[in-house]
């Protein structure tokens, strides 16, 4: 049997029993139980059967089915909900854009802003798997709360922060197009008032991990273990935990960025999680650390195993694990906050600034232009003596 035009004129004269006959592709003619024939177009979209009326068998033939079905089969194919744009009354517009489109105009507006390529992959990355499979080639103009939904409930659950921040990402997509032109009404990605409604807040679902970190106390005899291992990782690990930055800033550290004459590290403020540029004071332990590591690479103070890159954060972690500890490389930052907070008297701006943490509100950061580089360096040198002097272990 043929998989389309099924029906003949003849056959739809004959069916008398109520029911849906298919004549292909998506065409049936539905009889019924009063004996009123009628065409109808059947689809799944996200989900979901619809059926569209085409129209009564009195008033539409066979072959103006078969037509009005083919425009539909197009409509399908080109990404468009034709059930949809029905209902909309023909809203849509000859320079409407599909999602996926607004997505790609968003991002080159706004990559420029952005502290890094990273950021711009996530972004893009995050909607065209999650997002784009969903409704991708819809326009903007008809997408709604259901299609916002399909997106965000699979993984909502699963993997709250990847969702909680895709949400985030619909919704400054979709009002971008709102602003431009390409759709109106409210945004079905927003929260408060809306999606709070329909599904639970993140801070209900989310568990908390905290990094594992070392008690403060046994850092002592953990870096004189660890200095005398050698190798880059190793240095690379002393180095970290003395400076209590993160990983990834030390491992992509640059002889560019080290004045050595003036103690101090510079780090640029597109490799700095909140985007701004931060000074590191370094103490006569880092520098010897440093000087240690002249001469291994002209541009990396860590170089990797392939040539012209940087040391690989599985390297720090595998000395650690060697080492048979189960703490975190990011632990060493929590080490470094709670010894600041017994054993100095340091105000909290102080190590806060120190771990390159946004202090209080933007209010306050807007007045507190000093990034109190002078008290830094007195604590950093006060840090770099605790975990140099094994007498401190389990003081």
């Amino acid at each position: 049997m043929r998989g389309i035009e099924k029906l003949s004129a003849s056959r739809i004269s004959s069916l008398l029993r109520p029911g849906k006959y298919s004549d292909g592709g998506g065409l049936y003619l539905q009889v019924t139980r009063g004996g009123t024939k009628s065409w109808i177009f059947r689809y799944i979209r996200q989900g979901a059967e619809r059926n569209m009326g085409l129209g009564a068998l009195h008033a539409v033939g066979l072959e103006e089915a078969r037509v009005a079905a083919h425009r539909v089969r197009s409509r399908l194919a080109q990404g468009f909900d034709p059930l949809q744009e029905r209902l909309l009354g023909g809203r849509l517009k000859a320079n409407d854009k599909t999602f996926d489109e607004c997505v790609a105009a968003y991002i080159a507006r706004h990559r420029r802003a952005w502290r890094s390529a990273k950021h711009e992959w996530q972004w893009e990355q995050s909607l065209l798997d999650y997002a784009s499979p969903h409704f991708g080639r819809i326009h903007v103009r008809i997408i709604d709360t259901a299609h916002v939904l399909q997106a965000l409930e699979p993984i909502w659950v699963k993997r709250i922060e990847t969702a909680s921040r895709l949400r985030g990402r619909i919704e400054r997509v979709l009002a971008w197009a709102t602003v431009s032109g390409y759709r109106e009404g409210e945004n079905p990605a927003r929260w408060k008032g809306h999606l709070q409604e329909l599904l639970p807040p993140p801070a209900k679902i989310k568990q908390v991990r905290h990094y594992p970190s070392m008690p403060y106390r046994e850092i002592g005899t953990f870096i004189n273990r660890l200095t005398a291992r050698k190798g880059d990782a190793a240095r690379a690990l002393a180095f970290t935990i003395l400076t209590a930055c993160r990983s990834g800033e030390v491992r992509e550290a640059r002889w560019e960025e080290i004045d050595l004459g003036e103690s101090t590290w510079t780090i640029p403020a597109e490799r700095m999680k909140a985007g701004k540029e931060h000074r590191v004071p370094l103490t006569p332990a880092m520098l010897g650390i440093l000087r240690g590591q002249q001469g291994r690479d002209a541009a990396w103070v860590f170089p990797g195993n392939k040539p012209g890159s940087p040391l690989s954060g599985d390297a720090i972690l595998a000395v650690l694990r060697r080492m048979g500890s189960k703490v975190t490389v990011h632990g060493f930052r929590s080490s470094f906050r709670v010894w600041s907070a017994e054993c100095t008297s340091c105000p909290k701006e102080v190590p806060e600034m120190a771990l390159a943490h946004t202090v209080g509100s933007a209010v306050e950061a807007a007045y507190q232009r000093s990034d109190l580089f002078g008290r830094r360096r007195a604590l950093m040198q006060a840090w770099s003596d605790f975990c140099t002097d094994v007498k401190n272990t389990n003081a």
